[in-house]
């Protein structure tokens, strides 16, 4: 079977996710996405022509973002127009669920030049988003499905995961983001984004707050308590009461707010991907191959338990085992899922997220896991190091998982 290689990966640095408030939330959508490509093309020299398909994760599209992100983002960047383009939704797993996309392409000898990656401005109104299950009754009646943070505090009551520990868990997060801004390890992949009159819009990771303590988490107010008995329209049931309709003993305990839950965020990413006949034809230098990907789902109620059976799935896939992997990357959707899953696999935590995660840095949804594919693979480049495994929970209960190999 071919082999899929990763060329390169960049990011833009993340936005603060608020209408007015953040660096990147007066741009349109497409110009993020276009940065990021224009990047991927100026760092390889790329002829766009050769492109056989973008591959782009965008999980809320409507307004701005709606109408194939991924092919108009290329067409705003100048790519040639033999380079097609579709866009997906996996919710958050929705950018690693693009990069397997395109490295299943190179694998099965289809495509020889694929972009995957993805955009999400948190920034922007959700007019026209419904709630998962988008108000279809009977679905909700065989599978109902609540909001995520009130299933991360449902997971942390039923695990027995108490605050503290995710506090402690939120605290760290922040203080390797803060370690690894300081070193410059993001410098490599990050690209700054300009304004359409050239000056500079962000150059930098806006989110996070170093200096962050589990003290000063500590005072922070829960955040989910009254997300959890909102209806999201007269004679619905709350959220609390999807949850006791599956779990009908469970009294939540809601343990989850801004600290240690993802940040909100805006920000793009893009990974090149090569056949070997190609790379090897045009001059491209493989720093990575793809050697396993899957997908997995889980409960939809408790919706966010999916990336433990993806990671035992993905690894089996590829006949390793957790010894056999330098690095994982696990999203930090919320502090009780890269929690459960560090104590689920019994995980060295100087193994995980070793630069932090979207609790310190932010999650860009349909972005994210282009991100962390990106960012693991240049801290084993960093560290001299061989694989790494990244994944990630998604709405309705579902997780993709990949491992990379350096070449």
């Amino acid at each position: 079977m071919p082999e899929a290689f990763i060329i390169d990966a960049c990011r833009t640095p993340r936005g603060i996710g608020k209408r007015g408030k953040g660096a990147l939330s007066h741009l349109h959508p497409q110009h993020l996405g276009s940065t990021v490509l224009r990047a991927l093309q100026q760092r390889n020299d790329l002829d766009t022509a050769d492109v056989d398909d973008i591959v782009w994760g965008t999980s809320s599209q409507v307004s701005e973002q709606s109408g194939d992100l991924g092919r108009m983002a290329a067409l705003d960047a100048g790519y040639h127009t033999k380079a097609s383009g579709v866009t997906l939704d996996r919710f958050c797993g929705s950018g690693i669920t693009s990069t397997n996309i395109a490295a299943n392409a190179v694998m099965a000898g289809m495509e020889d030049l694929v972009i995957s990656g993805g955009t999400e401005m948190m920034s922007l109104p959700k007019k026209g988003m419904l709630p998962m299950g988008a108000n279809n009754m009977h679905l909700q009646e065989l599978h109902p499905q609540p909001h995520q943070g009130v299933c991360a505090d449902a997971i942390a009551t039923l695990e027995g995961i108490s605050r503290e520990a995710l506090d402690a868990h939120a605290a760290e997060s922040q203080r390797r983001a803060a370690v690894a801004i300081e070193e410059g390890r993001f410098d490599k992949s990050v690209v700054p984004v300009h304004n359409l009159d050239g000056t500079l819009a962000l150059d930098k990771e806006e989110f996070p707050r170093p200096g962050t303590t589990a003290e000063s988490l500590a005072s922070l107010q829960p955040s989910f308590p009254k997300i959890a008995d909102y209806r999201h329209e007269e004679g619905a049931p709350t959220y609390r009461e999807l949850m006791k309709q599956k779990y009908p003993d469970l009294d939540i305990v809601h343990v989850h707010h801004a600290g240690n839950s993802s940040g909100v965020v805006d920000g793009a990413a893009a990974i090149l991907i090569a056949s070997a006949e190609y790379a090897n034809s045009n001059g491209l230098t493989p720093r990575a191959r793809v050697v396993a990907t899957a997908n997995m789902g889980d409960d939809p109620t408790l919706m966010l338990n999916a990336p433990v059976p993806a990671a035992r799935k993905v690894l089996a896939r590829a006949g390793l085992t957790i010894d056999d992997i330098d690095l994982f990357e696990v999203n930090e959707a919320f502090a009780t899922v890269s929690e459960k899953f560090m104590r689920d696999l019994k995980l060295d935590r100087e193994k995980v997220n070793v630069n932090g995660g979207a609790m310190a840095l932010g999650h860009p949804i349909g972005a994210t896991g282009a991100i962390l594919i990106g960012t693991a693979l240049d801290e084993l480049e960093r560290r001299d190091q061989k694989r790494a495994l990244i994944t990630m929970c998604a709405g309705g209960g579902m997780a993709p998982a990949i491992i990379i190999e350096r070449v």
